[in-house]
């Protein structure tokens, strides 16, 4: 066997600063390999390149698994067949963000941690009782695979907002999102779908939101491709929170969120923590480790050195 690696599916993975944080993970946690092996597929790629890639990570041994960003419901519709099992919300959400290996690298196992890595990253920001005592609501604006998972979070929420709203420009984006929830039970309620074809569309949405509105951009815009869904003319909820989940990038959305800080009272979040706990919650998997309080604490002491 010659030298190990971890992989790492995205779009742009040179540019991402795991490719510096993983080294000192690594020695942290006394990981086989320190070395992450990043492949670039573009968004909407082929079926093929996703099935090729599974296959590879499979039947590599130098592999030991990888971590799945932004084609995580490709990599599950592609090449779920694949895989010799799911957790539970990759099963749920249709989606695909952690490759383990186990048994000697005999079985491949496809998890989705994204609920459990949305809902850390939330609580890191909000209090525990931010919607019952503002009546504020939240729009999730995306409804791939960060928006489907924190929409799922939000329903096992002791505190979750009285109005959710989701948003998407395909109606199939929604539909998938619906059938989703309804296959969990989700209250028809609990969740509003609503689409938004143009960004003037979004603002529009957002004017009509109560004070203290938590407003996320999960639709990868801003990172993986230019832009922003909202307009520059679009105005944030008074009090309220904007929230992209993403760190890097062109990140129109966070500046649009930043130009208005002041004026509307806004608490600015980035991606960062996210990013954190995404990656952190897919190595422990991975290396099946246990991801006590005291190993993320240095983890992500050693993320902000690097950052």
């Amino acid at each position: 066997m010659g030298q190990q690696y971890m992989g790492f599916i995205g779009v742009s993975t040179g540019g991402s600063l795991i490719m510096r944080v993983f080294p000192a993970w690594a020695e942290i946690l006394g990981l086989p390999t320190n070395r992450l092996v990043g492949f670039d597929v573009p968004p909407g790629s082929p079926d093929e390149i996703y099935v090729d890639l599974v296959q590879k990570l499979r039947d590599d041994p130098d592999y030991l698994g990888a971590l799945v960003t932004t084609h995580k419901m490709a990599v599950y519709r592609a090449a779920g067949h694949l895989f010799d099992g799911f957790d539970n919300f990759a099963l749920a959400c249709h989606e695909v963000s952690s490759i383990a290996k186990r048994d000697g690298g005999r079985r491949l196992l496809g998890g989705a941690k994204d609920p459990i890595t949305a809902g850390l990253a939330l609580e890191d920001f909000l209090s525990a009782d931010h919607f019952a005592a503002t009546g504020a609501s939240m729009i999730i604006l995306g409804a791939g695979g960060s928006g489907t998972a924190l929409s799922w979070y939000l329903q096992d929420r002791p505190d979750r907002p009285e109005h959710t709203t989701v948003t998407a420009r395909r109606q199939a984006s929604l539909d998938h999102l619906r059938a989703i929830h309804d296959a969990r039970g989700t209250s028809p309620d609990a969740l509003r779908y609503v689409l938004t074809p143009r960004a003037e569309d979004v603002d529009k949405l957002l004017a009509k939101q109560p004070a203290g509105t938590v407003v996320v951009n999960a639709t990868g815009m801003g990172k993986d491709i230019p832009g922003s869904p909202l307009t520059d003319a679009a105005v944030f909820p008074n009090a309220g929170y904007a929230w992209e989940f993403n760190y890097r990038g062109s990140l129109e959305f966070l500046h649009q969120a930043e130009a208005q800080r002041e004026s509307r009272n806004l608490k600015v979040i980035d991606g960062w923590d996210y990013f954190i706990h995404g990656w952190s919650q897919v190595v422990a998997e991975v290396f099946e480790l246990e991801l006590t309080p005291e190993r993320f604490q240095a983890m992500s002491k050693a993320a902000y050195e690097v950052r």
